[in-house]
């Protein structure tokens, strides 16, 4: 696996710089946060990573080579994006959504078993196996994002990069999803998330980019990017920062 890398990524949208200067490699095996209030560039930056967007200067590099000028199948199977929108286009059934998380890696043959075998462990990843005949307009909105994020995980990229992958869903599937994340990363992957909520990141990022005004206020290992004064420049706001007795790393905003 190679890094994904932010170089110097500046981004001018409306007439806004909405990135200024972003520089940042993301390292496979882990999982990175990326973090700000709104319109700090978090969505942004995914997006340039993800070559959704060019960057007016710099580059989002993969292995050294702009994105942007990876073959677009190659590059699918490099990336894989869950957006921040849950919305389906299409009345089909679960299976069918995820089993199109495969198309970068189909032949001349079709479906292989492989596909089919990778479908069936994103279903029971993301908890959406019981839903695999289900069609998607009959899904609840965190049932359909369970059932995006299965299909990005279908995929089995190098990189996932998932733009507010725990909204609309409820605690106990955001700690399921969190925990397979850590599983994508532990298998030697990289993981890209962009979170809003504090305590979820301090509980799942490695590593982490603090935006503010589309630039970086700090950026590096979690426990040294998230400190109260990190958090008050970034978001204005006064946090507590502790452990629970089972070791995880808490974030509380107690006042503006």
């Amino acid at each position: 696996m190679t890094d994904l890398v932010a170089d110097a990524i500046g981004l001018t949208l409306g007439g806004k710089r909405v990135l200024d200067n972003i520089s940042f490699a993301f390292r496979p095996g882990r999982v990175t946060v990326l973090l700000g209030a709104n319109g700090a560039g978090k969505s942004s930056l995914l997006a340039c990573l993800a070559a959704l967007r060019r960057p007016e200067t710099g580059a989002a590099r993969l292995g050294g080579d702009d994105v942007q000028a990876i073959d677009r199948r190659v590059r699918a199977r490099a990336i894989g994006l869950l957006p921040q929108s849950a919305d389906v286009h299409w009345d089909i059934d679960v299976a069918t959504l995820v089993g199109l998380g495969r198309f970068p890696h189909r032949g001349r043959w079709g479906e292989t078993q492989a596909d089919r075998d990778a479908v069936a462990a994103a279903l029971a990843a993301a908890d959406m196996t019981a839903f695999a005949a289900r069609g998607v307009e009959r899904l609840s909105g965190g049932e359909r994002g369970r059932a995006l994020l299965a299909r990005v995980l279908a995929g089995e990229p190098d990189w996932l990069l998932a733009d507010e992958p725990l909204a609309s869903l409820d605690p106990a599937h955001q700690l399921d999803v969190l925990a397979r994340l850590r599983g994508v990363a532990g298998g030697g992957r990289g993981v890209v998330l962009v979170l809003h909520d504090l305590h979820l990141a301090a509980r799942v990022a490695d590593d982490a980019v603090l935006l503010k005004d589309g630039r970086v206020v700090a950026s590096g290992a979690a426990e040294d990017v998230l400190t109260a004064p990190a958090i008050a420049e970034a978001y204005g706001i006064d946090v507590e920062i502790g452990h629970t007795p089972q070791g995880h790393r808490y974030i509380l905003p107690v006042a503006r």
